[in-house]
C-alpha cells in the first residue's frame, strides 16, 4: 500500500480492510499522520474498529481458563476507555468504564496504541520507554499478546 493521506483514511472502509492491511497503513504512517488521525470522529471510528475486532481475532486456545478483565485507557484529546473481558473461553469488549475491577489496565497515546495493535509496537519496549503504563497484574500484561492474533505488517 502507498502512502495514505488522513482523506484517504477517513474514507476508509475499515471493516473491509483485513487486520494485515490495517498493520500495514500504520506502519507506513509518519508520527504526524497518527496525530492527525487521533482525533474527534476518525479517532472514534479507528478505536471502535479495532476494539471490534478484538472479539474476532482472540485465540480461546491459548487463553485456556483465563478469567480476566482489561481495562485499556488510551489517551489524547480524550480518554477513550473499553473493556475486554475474557472469561470462558470467550472475549468480549465493551465501550467505557464498568464498575468491575480490572485485573490489568493499559494506558498509554493513540501512536503507542496503534502500533501496539497493529504489530508495529514492542510492548517490552514501550513499557520500558513510559509509552505503555501497567496497572494491575504484569504477568498477564506480559502475555497478553498470545491470546490475540495480532496481525504482522
Amino acid at each position: 500500500m502507498a502512502d495514505h493521506s488522513i482523506d484517504d483514511l477517513a474514507a476508509l472502509d475499515f471493516s473491509a480492510v483485513s487486520p494485515q492491511e490495517f498493520a500495514k497503513i500504520i506502519k507506513g504512517l509518519s508520527a504526524q499522520q497518527i496525530k492527525d488521525i487521533a482525533h474527534g470522529e476518525l479517532r472514534t471510528r479507528v478505536l471502535a474498529e479495532i476494539f471490534g475486532r478484538m472479539e474476532r481475532q482472540f485465540r480461546p486456545e491459548a487463553a485456556g481458563s483465563l478469567n480476566a478483565v482489561i481495562r485499556w485507557k488510551v489517551t489524547g484529546e480524550t480518554e477513550a476507555v473499553y473493556e475486554t473481558a475474557i472469561a470462558d473461553g470467550a472475549c468480549t469488549v465493551t465501550a467505557g468504564r464498568s464498575e468491575t475491577e480490572p485485573r490489568l489496565t493499559l494506558v498509554m497515546g493513540d501512536a503507542d496504541f496503534l502500533k501496539l495493535v497493529s504489530g508495529n509496537g514492542n510492548p517490552v519496549t514501550m513499557f520500558m520507554m513510559r509509552k505503555l503504563k501497567i496497572a494491575g497484574d504484569v504477568g498477564l500484561a506480559s502475555g497478553l499478546t498470545r491470546y490475540f492474533d495480532i496481525p504482522k505488517a
